[in-house]
């Protein structure tokens, strides 16, 4: 695979490796033995750009990811109503009610999973579809969440949304009953409300109450970035480095 990326260009063959190596050298030898495995890149099993999208837009300004790959279709561009939940344990308490106020082109919003908000950021983001939607056949739904869920994740699902509702990002202000726009071809990921409707909310927002007040749980919810930026400590950003000073075994 690294090879048939290097003769098309995409891979930088320059980037030095453990080997010593660069990559460029390391794989120009490489012969592929099954075609049917690692198929030629002008016969992708999908079409062009479908796995891993980026998203922006005022829903996420630091960016949100969906994984185009396991969309349905129909559901790559989608707008539809908010349905908004303050955590992940809010929407499990009443996903499996006959009567809650859910269709299947709504959007479910799901906050305060992310890394500082549960806090860790867990891998809460692809919740499962209503009870009542799923007894009439629907397989999809969007659902958006500052959370996190695995590569082996499926639906049409946005996660990794920055900065997480807990700081105060863009979908701490979403309400139930909004429009929501998701466009994966276009990588846009939009609240459809206006500006100043935004900062309005904004200014009336509260964060929420910590979840530690000492030890490490406090240290992590201080210092803690966002998704985009690794959700490492800020205080260790540039501070490490290759090298092993000592014996490590």
């Amino acid at each position: 695979m690294l090879r048939d990326l290097a003769d098309a260009g995409l891979l930088d063959g320059d980037a030095l490796t453990v080997t010593g190596l660069s990559m460029g050298v390391n794989v120009a030898t490489a012969e592929c033995w099954n075609r049917e495995v690692i198929r030629p890149l002008a016969e992708p099993m999908q079409p062009a750009g479908s796995g891993t999208a980026v998203l922006h837009g005022n829903l996420a300004p630091g960016g949100a990811v969906v994984k185009q790959s396991a969309a349905s279709p129909g559901l790559l561009r989608h707008t539809g109503r908010a349905v908004v939940f303050d955590t992940p344990e809010a929407y499990h308490e009443v996903c499996d009610d006959p009567d809650l106020d859910i269709a299947a082109d709504d959007v479910i919003v799901i906050r305060g999973a992310g890394p500082r908000g549960y806090p860790g950021m867990p891998e809460v983001a692809n919740v499962p579809i209503p009870t009542k939607l799923l007894r009439a056949g629907v397989t999809d739904m969007v659902r958006i969440c500052d959370g996190r869920m695995s590569g082996t994740g499926y639906g049409t699902v946005v996660l990794h949304v920055a900065p997480e509702s807990a700081v105060g990002g863009p979908l701490a202000f979403v309400r139930t009953g909004d429009s929501v726009t998701l466009d994966i071809a276009a990588r846009a990921l939009t609240l459809d409300v206006d500006d100043d409707e935004i900062e309005r909310r904004r200014a009336a927002w509260k964060p929420p109450e910590p979840v530690h007040g000492t030890g490490y749980g406090w240290l992590y919810t201080q210092h803690v970035l966002q998704a985009d930026q690794g959700a490492d400590f800020d205080f260790l950003v540039g501070s490490r480095g290759p090298a092993v000073p000592r014996e490590s075994h």
